[in-house]
């Protein structure tokens, strides 16, 4: 306070001294503490601001504040360290660098020889494998002759007598010709293939009277006949057709057995000829009675017991389609059974016609006296009482309308056009035939009309008179497909009539049509019925069926399948050891020389196939009859307890005498290159897989660049002719195997499900045996058939798309299915699993097979198939509906059977997964 004051009043003393002390320290301070900041703020960003531009300086008088260069830099010396350092650890890292990259290439190299050690080692095992699959077969191929015991056989040597051999010794009648005495084996040994020679009728004088449509329907199915030779020194049989003539020409027996002995090759006898005369019309007269024709055969339709040889000579039907095939939609359905008609009958008979058709006498009456020799007015009497009595609605006229046809002596004449007595078989549940009353006429060309048109429409045949001829009749068993009753029981043909269930009658109409269509209907089935009697008679094995050759487009496999992951799919269902073999095609046919004797009749009347009429196919086909022997699992005997249960020795035990068994995938495909070469490489590492045939229906080949995958076993690419759905079913003699799975290349099938489904198929050999199942439905409002694709708890076929069947269909479906089922086919390109789900449930009488597999097997992504198109069930609804006309009948079966495994989402615990294990 003191200093304060005096300061104010100008006063100076010590304390003015002392301030201004204090004034001075806190100058110096200021002082200080700017310099400090201008050291510590401005020195630093001038020093960098220098090191940042000190490499970029170009002019030698910029020294402070400017940029200067870098050798002038370096003569600092701590400068001069910083800028060795830099440069040795850039070099270093340089070098790190140069060193990384150096193990980055060792480390790929080494991966790539791991790469290669690894499929090495598959190889390795591949062929160690395949190694062990080589012995084992060639230990049961050592054991399996072993068990034969049996010497291999060579053929004969054929040895074919001289053109004028004297043959056998001529028997003492002629009317005793039987085979053992008046044909001659020796031109007809079991290997020759059964040659026939068949004479030209136009260089013969008799040729230029054949009816010209007789003439052209012979020769036309001649040339498409496999067993007929242009040479005739080989020949075992000689062929020769008389008959039938034009009108009004009629040749004398005298000169037509003259120009019969005039044959180059008759031989003085005629014996291993077959003298054919085809009648057209109803009317047709007996050409070769009193025509002496030596040792020679004689097949027509209208026989006297004089004439006749049983056993030698054939009764042979009516040519009636001479150029047309059958008119499949004009031939009624077989169902409902029972039609408005329970029997008719329409005829007159001209000569020996009792006055009296009102009232004949009592059966009593003409039991007193002498029997009468003509049972007609009986007959008559009997069917008009039963007429009268309204208890059913019968037809029967005993005069025709119109003038009747012309006739032989007592044989009852044909009434009306063929149209108008096929419009009254069709409404006719049974058709009476009455045989002709002269008892020495065994058949004539009427009767034989009748039974045509009777079995054409459905009508079932009642014969009036066993002492007839069917046609056929030592080879076909017209008990199934006729009634043939003696005319004593006129009075009991009512009865029995009405004793016959619907079931038996609708079997007799199917086997009647299965006859008519096999054996009457065409020139083709007459020509073939009457060379496949004789052969079988001599039995003589029939030739082997025509295959479709394969022609084969090139392609290059180089492809490793099986790499990608999401093409494996194996399944997780367990089925027990798998056989690992490569590829082995099913044993050939080989009971040929002894199917004549021991499947004789069976053959010739079932309904399976008319095996002796068609060549042969190369395996054999198993029939209902024949399922005891493949399932029976007999060959193998637990030992211990232990052995069994894993399904191997089952499945070893399914084929019978063959253990081992594969099958073959047929895939068709259509310019879907990617979609297809998926599919193959899914089927890679397959078990039981023989061979893959993928059809190539396009005209467009595949390209040229398209690498195909090696899936372990041959891929055989064959071209088509055409686009035709029918070519999947087509017998490709590059399947060597019984067993066929028709697969689409857009199905997409675990190898689990299809290794059940070949297990399932080997039990079930006649069937279909698939995966995706549908059903036909009736639609009541429109009064007819529908596809279903539904699902529901029954079904009726299984799609070809995914299924197992037998390669013998194919031969079926290809050349003996009717052709305008085929057709169709065609037309709308779709329905040839329908067709084939219909001629199997035909032929077997039994519905497919479905085993389990996933709800949806098409491949996700793949471009949409032909049944995406809203026209496609329209078609198929048309094609069920048609193929039910050309059937007569609904052949397909429903069932609520489907098939899974034993295991089937059967839960196991963790100690029972293996449950595999052998002692």
């Amino acid at each position: 306070m003191t200093g304060y004051t005096m300061l104010r009043n100008g006063g100076v003393g010590n304390g003015g001294q002392t301030w201004m002390l204090r004034w001075s320290n806190r100058i110096r301070l200021t002082w200080l503490s700017f310099t400090l900041f201008i050291i510590l703020v401005f020195f630093p960003l001038i020093a960098h601001y220098y090191l940042t531009t000190l490499d970029e300086a170009d002019e030698a008088g910029k020294r402070i504040f400017g940029p200067r260069a870098g050798n002038e830099l370096c003569e600092v010396k701590h400068v001069l360290d910083l800028c060795r350092i830099r440069e040795s650890v850039s070099e270093e890292l340089l070098q790190l660098e140069a060193k990384r990259q150096e193990l980055n290439s060792e480390i790929a190299k080494l991966n790539l020889k791991i790469e290669a050690c690894k499929k090495s080692i598959e190889n390795a095992k591949q062929d160690l494998l395949q190694l062990k699959n080589v012995i084992s077969q060639t230990e049961h191929s050592y054991k399996e002759l072993m068990a034969q015991n049996q010497p291999k056989l060579s053929l004969p040597i054929r040895l074919l007598p001289e053109k004028d051999d004297a043959g056998l010794p001529p028997p003492k009648v002629l009317r005793g010709c039987r085979l053992h005495n008046c044909f001659d084996y020796s031109r007809c040994p079991l290997t020759s293939g059964f040659p026939v020679y068949v004479y030209d009728s136009d260089q013969f004088a008799f040729g230029s009277y054949l009816d010209p449509l007789v003439k052209q329907a012979f020769q036309a199915t001649v040339r498409a006949n496999v067993y007929v030779t242009e040479n005739a020194d080989i020949a075992c049989l000689y062929v020769v057709l008389v008959g039938e003539m034009q009108e009004p020409v009629v040749l004398r027996p005298a000169e037509l057995e003259k120009q019969l002995y005039s044959l180059p090759h008759w031989r003085t006898d005629g014996h291993n000829h077959v003298v054919i005369s085809l009648s057209r019309k109803s009317d047709t007269q007996n050409l070769l009675y009193n025509v002496s024709t030596g040792r020679a055969m004689v097949a027509q339709s209208t026989f006297y017991a004089a004439q006749y040889r049983p056993g030698f000579d054939l009764v042979v039907s009516p040519l009636v389609h001479a150029m047309s095939e059958p008119n499949f939609m004009e031939i009624p359905p077989q169902v409902p059974v029972k039609r408005k008609y329970l029997f008719t009958f329409q005829g007159e008979k001209i000569e020996s016609l009792r006055s009296s058709l009102q009232e004949a006498r009592s059966f009593e009456e003409e039991m007193e006296g002498d029997p009468p020799a003509d049972y007609d007015d009986r007959i008559i009497a009997t069917l008009k009482a039963v007429q009268d009595s309204k208890l059913d609605q019968v037809l029967v006229e005993f005069t025709c309308k119109n003038q009747p046809k012309p006739s032989l002596p007592t044989e009852w004449a044909l009434c009306g056009e063929r149209e108008d007595r096929l419009e009254l078989l069709k409404l006719s549940t049974f058709a009476l035939i009455i045989t002709p009353g002269d008892p020495h006429l065994v058949i004539s060309s009427g009767c034989a009309t009748r039974l045509f048109e009777a079995l054409e429409v459905g009508a079932v045949p009642v014969v009036l008179g066993e002492q007839v001829q069917l046609p056929y009749q030592d080879m076909l068993q017209w008990n199934e497909a006729a009634l043939v009753v003696p005319k004593p029981r006129v009075t009991e043909v009512h009865f029995l009539l009405r004793s016959l269930s619907d079931s038996d009658l609708l079997a007799m109409r199917r086997q009647g049509r299965f006859l008519w269509e096999t054996y009457f209907s065409t020139a083709d089935s007459i020509f073939s019925t009457v060379l496949a009697m004789i052969r079988t008679r001599i039995q003589i094995p029939a030739a082997p069926i025509r295959e479709e050759a394969a022609a084969e487009i090139p392609h290059r496999s180089g492809k490793a399948a099986g790499t990608d992951p999401n093409m494996a799919d194996n399944g997780d269902l367990d089925l027990g050891p798998v056989e690992t073999e490569p590829p082995y095609a099913s044993p050939k046919y080989l009971r040929n020389f002894t199917l004549t004797v021991t499947d004789f009749y069976r053959s010739w009347n079932s309904a399976p196939g008319p095996f002796h009429l068609f060549p042969h196919t190369p395996f054999d086909p198993v029939l209902p009859s024949e399922a005891k022997f493949l399932g029976s699992g007999t060959g193998f005997r637990p030992i211990g307890g232990g052995a069994g249960g894993s399904g191997k020795e089952f499945q070893a035990a399914l084929g019978g005498n063959v253990p081992r068994e594969q099958f073959t995938v047929v895939m068709l495909t259509y310019e879907r290159e990617e979609v297809l070469m998926n599919s193959l490489e899914r089927l890679n590492g397959l078990p039981y897989l023989n061979k893959v045939v993928v059809v190539w229906n396009s005209p467009k080949l595949p390209s040229e660049d398209l690498l195909w995958p090696d899936i372990g076993v041959p891929i055989m690419v064959v071209r088509t002719e055409k686009n035709s759905l029918n070519n999947r079913f087509l017998p490709w003699n590059e399947i060597e195997t019984e067993a066929i799975l028709s697969i689409d290349d857009d199905a997409h099938l675990r190898h689990d499900e299809i290794m059940f489904g070949f297990r399932v198929w080997r039990e079930a050999r006649d069937r279909i045996v698939g995966f995706p199942g549908r059903y036909h439905a009736w639609d009541i409002p429109h009064q007819s058939w529908l596809y279903n694709s539904n699902y529901s708890c029954e079904l009726s076929m299984v799609l070809t798309g995914a299924a197992f069947f037998h390669k013998y269909y194919a031969y079926l479906y290809s050349y003996v299915m009717p052709q305008a089922i085929r057709d169709m086919v065609d037309e709308y390109i779709n329905c040839e699993d329908i067709a084939m789900n219909f001629l199997v449930s035909h032929i077997t009488r039994k519905p497919p097979i479905k085993v389990t597999s996933r709800w949806t097997f098409r491949c996700p992504g793949c471009p949409q198939a032909l049944s995406h198109d809203d026209s496609h069930f329209h078609e198929r609804h048309k094609c069920i509906n048609f193929f039910v006309k050309v059937y007569g009948y609904m052949p397909l079966l429903y069932t609520q059977f489907r098939v899974d495994s034993v295991l089937f989402k059967t839960r196991l615990p963790h100690d029972k997964t293996k449950c595999f294990k052998f002692i």
